[in-house]
């Protein structure tokens, strides 16, 4: 089972705008805004694991993205 899936939705929301604008920044300029799901966040976020996650989510709080 995805730990992502254990996440409530506000820290999984933010988690998934990060990984976005972190690890998918050229393939909105390169294919389209659409072209990256929130499956395919899910399974990055997934791919990272739960220790990583948790220091993206308090660095997002700590930035005020929360």
């Amino acid at each position: 089972m995805s730990f992502v899936n254990a996440l409530d939705n506000q820290d999984r929301d933010m988690l998934r705008r990060i990984v976005k604008k972190v690890h998918f920044q050229h393939f909105d300029k390169k294919h389209g805004a659409s072209f990256v799901t929130n499956r395919m966040l899910d399974q990055m976020i997934d791919s990272i694991g739960p220790e990583v996650a948790e220091r993206m989510i308090k660095f997002g709080v700590d930035k005020g993205l929360r």
